[in-house]
C-alpha cells in the first residue's frame, strides 16, 4: 500500500500549489488513475464540481474562469477523458481564461505496450495551452520542494490561457491518508501554513504611458470598444464622453452602447465618411462580432491605430500600422487622462440614437429579432447575461442596447457553438448571480448532457428556429442550405427539460415571455424556455438590412 499512500501525498502537495496561485474551484470527473486526486481534492478546502462529460466539465471550468477571473482546475482520468477537453482548452488559449488541467495517465512502463485507456498524453493539446508540465512518476526520492517549485515555476511563467499538468500514477491507486513519509511532505516546513507560493517568479510589466498623448487627445479620436470587463467599460464610456469622441461598441464592451446599433448605420456611406475624417483610432479589447465594423475598421486608414490589450498577441487581423499595448485597460485610462472637448461628431450620435429607436418601431413581430431589440427588459436585477454563438449574439451586438457595467459573457475565441450550456452554467456558479443565458436550438442539442449542471436561479432561452438559421444571411445555395448548412432538427425541447427536471415553458407573446422569465428568477431549478419562431422568417433580411 506504500504506492496509494505516496500518490496521496504527491496529489496533496500539487493541489495545495495551486491553491496558493488562487484556485478556488476544481472540475472533477470520474476516474481510477485519477483518484488520488480527487481524493486530495474532496478532503481539502477547494469547491468541487463534477460532471460526467469531460467535454462539459471543461467548459464549466471556462464558464467558472470568467466569472471569477480566476484559475481553475481540472481533474480528469487517462485516455480519451483528457482528449474531450481540447474544446474548453482551446476557447480558453484564444480569451486568456485561466485553466489548469491535472491529467492522471498511467507510468511509463504501460505506454505503447497495448494497456487499457493508455494514449500519448505529453503534448496532447500542442500549441493550444500555453505551457506543460510532465511529471515523473511519484517517488519520495524526488524532494517535494522539486515538486512544488516546477508547479509555481509552470504557472508563472505562462500566465494567461490554459496548462497541463501529465500526473502518472501507478497502481494502487486507493488507499487512506497516512503520516507515512512525513519527512517528505514535512521538508516543506511553513508553507503547508501560508498562502504564498514556494517560488517567485517577479517579472512585472509597467503600463507603458505615451509621451505623444497629449497632443493625440487634441486631434479627432474615435474610440472602438471590444471585450472589455464590466468595471473598464463604465470607466471607458466616461473617458470617451469627455474626449468628445464617439464610442463604437461590442455587446461585450459593457459600455453601454453610447452609438447603438452601428452594425445597421454603417450601411450609410455618409456615416462611414463621417468616421473616416477620425485622425486617430484607439481599440480597447479585441475580437469584435460585427461584422460591419469589423470590416470598416479593416479599411480605415488614420494617421494612428492604437490597439490595446491585457492579452499578448497580434489581435489585428487587418494588420494595421499600429501601436500594439499590452496593458492594463483600466490602469492605462488613468494614465492617459482625458480632457473635456465638444463632440466632434454630434450628429454621428444621433443617427445612431433614431436607428435604435426606428428598430424598435419595425421589430413588433415577436421573435428572435424582438428578443435582441427588447434583451434588456429581460435581465435580472443584479444579475448577468450569457449569449450563445452563431446569430444569437449577432442579433444583440446589431440591435441591443444593455445597461453599462452590466455583466455580459460569451465565447467569442473560437466562436463555436459546443459547449455554450455548460459554460454558461459556470458563468452562474461563479459569478453567484441570477443567469439569463440565450442560445440556438442546435447549440442547445450539441450541448444538451449539460442540463444535468443546472440549479436556478437560471433561465436558458432556446430559440428553435429551425437549425442554423445564419446561413440565411449568407450565400448559401438555397437547394443545399438544409441539408448541408441549416441542419433543421425536429426537436422538442419540453423534453429535454423533463428529461433533466428543468421548468419549461413555450411563450407565445412578449408578455407570455416576461412572465416566464420572471417566474424563473424566483424558481429553485433551472427554467428552459423555448422561443420557436418561424425558419428562414423574412423579418431577418429586412430587419438586417435597415
Amino acid at each position: 500500500m506504500s504506492h496509494s499512500i505516496f500518490n496521496r501525498h504527491w496529489a496533496a502537495v500539487i493541489l495545495a500549489a495551486l491553491s496558493r496561485h488562487g484556485v478556488q474551484h476544481i472540475c472533477i470527473a470520474p476516474g481510477s488513475r485519477s483518484a488520488p486526486l480527487t481524493l486530495e481534492a474532496a478532503a481539502g478546502n477547494l469547491i468541487c464540481h463534477t460532471h460526467f462529460d469531460e467535454r462539459g466539465l471543461g467548459y464549466l471550468a471556462l464558464g467558472l474562469a470568467k466569472a471569477t477571473q480566476r484559475p481553475v482546475a481540472i481533474i480528469v482520468t487517462s485516455g480519451t477523458a483528457v482528449a474531450n477537453l481540447a474544446p474548453a482548452v482551446i476557447e480558453a488559449s484564444l480569451t486568456g481564461e485561466r485553466l489548469i488541467v491535472l491529467s492522471a495517465d498511467r507510468p511509463p512502463e504501460l505506454i505503447g505496450c497495448g494497456a487499457n485507456q493508455a494514449i500519448i498524453q505529453p503534448g496532447i493539446f500542442a500549441s493550444h495551452v500555453g505551457g506543460a508540465l510532465d511529471l515523473p512518476r511519484p517517488s519520495a526520492d524526488i524532494p517535494s520542494r522539486w515538486l512544488v517549485s516546477a508547479i509555481d515555476a509552470l504557472l508563472q511563467q505562462h500566465p494567461t490561457g490554459t496548462v497541463h499538468i501529465n500526473v502518472p500514477f501507478a497502481e494502487p491507486l486507493y488507499g487512506e491518508a497516512s503520516s507515512a513519509f512525513q519527512a517528505w511532505h514535512d521538508a516543506l516546513g511553513k508553507w503547508w501554513l501560508e498562502d504564498t507560493p514556494w517560488l517567485n517568479i517577479h517579472a512585472e510589466r509597467a503600463t507603458p504611458v505615451l509621451d505623444s498623448w497629449p497632443r493625440w487627445r487634441q486631434k479627432r479620436g474615435l474610440i472602438i470598444a471590444g471585450k472589455i470587463t464590466a468595471q473598464e467599460g463604465v470607466a471607458l464610456a466616461e473617458w470617451a464622453e469627455t474626449l468628445g469622441w464617439p464610442l463604437l461598441a461590442d455587446i461585450q464592451s459593457h459600455t453601454g452602447a453610447p452609438f447603438p446599433c452601428s452594425e445597421l448605420w454603417l450601411q450609410e456611406e455618409h456615416a462611414r465618411q463621417a468616421l473616416d475624417r477620425a485622425e486617430i483610432i484607439i481599440q480597447f479589447g479585441a475580437r469584435l462580432t460585427g461584422k460591419r465594423l469589423t470590416s470598416w475598421l479593416a479599411a480605415a486608414d488614420p494617421a494612428a491605430y492604437w490597439l490595446i490589450d491585457p492579452l499578448p498577441g497580434h489581435l489585428d487581423p487587418a494588420h494595421h500600422r499600429s501601436q500594439r499595448i499590452v496593458a492594463d485597460i483600466g490602469k492605462w485610462l488613468v494614465d492617459h487622462q482625458a480632457v473635456s472637448q465638444p463632440a466632434w461628431l454630434p450628429s454621428l450620435q444621433a443617427l445612431a440614437l433614431e436607428t435604435h429607436a426606428a428598430l424598435a418601431e419595425r421589430l413588433q413581430e415577436f421573435g428572435e429579432a424582438q428578443l435582441a431589440q427588447r434583451l434588456a427588459e429581460l435581465l435580472p436585477e443584479q444579475g448577468a447575461l450569457f449569449l450563445g454563438n452563431s446569430l444569437t449574439i449577432r442579433l444583440a451586438d446589431a440591435f441591443a442596447r444593455l445597461p453599462a457595467g452590466y455583466p455580459v459573457y460569451a465565447s467569442r475565441g473560437a466562436s463555436g457553438i459546443d459547449g455554450l450550456l455548460a459554460t454558461a452554467t459556470g458563468v452562474q456558479r461563479g459569478s453567484g448571480k441570477p443567469l439569463l443565458a440565450i442560445v440556438g436550438d442546435l447549440s442547445a442539442l450539441y450541448d444538451l448532457n449539460s442540463l444535468a449542471l443546472t440549479a436556478g436561479p437560471l433561465v436558458l432561452i432556446v430559440v428553435n428556429n429551425g437549425g442554423g438559421q445564419i446561413f440565411s444571411l449568407l450565400p448559401t445555395p438555397e437547394n443545399e442550405r438544409a441539408r448541408f448548412f441549416t441542419l433543421p432538427q425536429q426537436a422538442c425541447f419540453a423534453s429535454a427539460a423533463a428529461m433533466f427536471g428543468l421548468a419549461y415553458r413555450q411563450p407565445e407573446d412578449w408578455p407570455s415571455l416576461q412572465a416566464a422569465v420572471e417566474a424563473g428568477w424566483r424558481s429553485t431549478t433551472a427554467t428552459l424556455i423555448e422561443l420557436k419562431v418561424e425558419a428562414g422568417a423574412p423579418w431577418l433580411a429586412g430587419a438586417w438590412r435597415k
